[in-house]
């Protein structure tokens, strides 16, 4: 329980919103119980691009959906599923998804944000930078025109440059350095989902901007602990220079001694509380 007031009682369902063949992907929705509208969140998880589900983040899912908020936790394509853009494609569809049934969910399609978290941040950022990407928009939606636009970003120690990341594994293998136990796993997950340096280059918004790509700027908030040794500084502060210098608004916030994941790991510390009620007022700062 975070210190923010919990006005809400809330259901969880899990839903069917896409399938590939024979696999459903399923969704997460933490609904409050209440007229609404609420506003929508849409939760990407995090596992290097390979791992993880839709159960990930739920302290920081609840704690949303209990201020007021319909939050939907995705599961999308991964490896041996599928690598870049096919998880985009998938997180692209579910937006459209949401907006056109928003009123099913008494939810607002006009307030929408995507919170990313770890590698999850790094697609978040890319949903919300191309969201009429043709690559990312490749799914129809039978009879519905959504787009996949969204107002306010909430990035949790994002991966936010692939390319960044993937070079700051390959200098850590062998060293004695922090992190170094965990730089060939990295380094195999990014080969995963990636494929190829020039993907991961073009999954950066940081290097987007650098290039002088246009799109989407909404507010963005990005939180990280200091003692991350996951997710570089230096990549933290180019995408923040970059998205600053195109007219975007990042808002940052640091929490003193923690490492990567320190919300799952710990849902009850105080930098955890500290954490997720910062995200549960940016997001109603932005979206009511």
């Amino acid at each position: 329980m975070t210190s923010v007031l919990s006005r809400y009682e809330i259901d969880v369902e899990d839903l069917e919103y896409l399938r590939h063949g024979a696999k459903p992907l399923l969704l997460r929705a933490f609904k409050p119980r209440g007229q609404g509208p609420f506003p929508i969140v849409i939760d990407l998880h995090g596992g290097a691009w390979c791992r993880g589900d839709r159960n990930d983040d739920t302290a920081i899912n609840e704690a949303l959906a209990r201020s007021g908020v319909l939050v939907a936790a995705l599961d999308f394509r991964q490896p041996p599923d599928g690598g870049y853009p096919h998880a985009q494609a998938d997180i692209n569809y579910a937006i459209r998804w949401l907006k056109a049934r928003a009123g099913e969910f008494a939810a607002r399609a006009d307030k929408v944000g995507v919170m990313g978290i770890s590698s999850g941040g790094q697609q978040a950022m890319m949903a919300a930078f191309r969201p009429a990407d043709p690559r990312y928009a490749a799914l129809p939606l039978a009879g519905e025109s959504a787009d996949a636009s969204v107002h306010c970003v909430i990035l949790c120690w994002p991966v936010i440059d692939p390319l960044g990341r993937y070079q700051y594994a390959r200098n850590l293998v062998g060293s004695t350095r922090s992190g170094a136990d965990m730089a060939e796993r990295w380094i195999e997950s990014h080969d995963q989902y990636w494929g190829s340096e020039q993907a991961m280059a073009d999954g950066s918004v940081t290097r987007a901007l650098e290039r002088g790509e246009k799109g989407p700027l909404p507010p963005v908030i990005y939180l990280q602990g200091s003692a991350d040794v996951a997710h570089p500084r230096p990549n933290l502060d180019a995408f923040v220079a970059a998205y600053r210098k195109a007219g975007g608004r990042v808002e940052l916030n640091f929490f003193d001694g923690v490492g990567e994941a320190f919300v799952k790991k710990d849902p009850t510390s105080a930098a955890s509380i500290a954490c997720i009620d910062k995200i549960v007022e940016f997001v109603h700062r932005e979206l009511d």
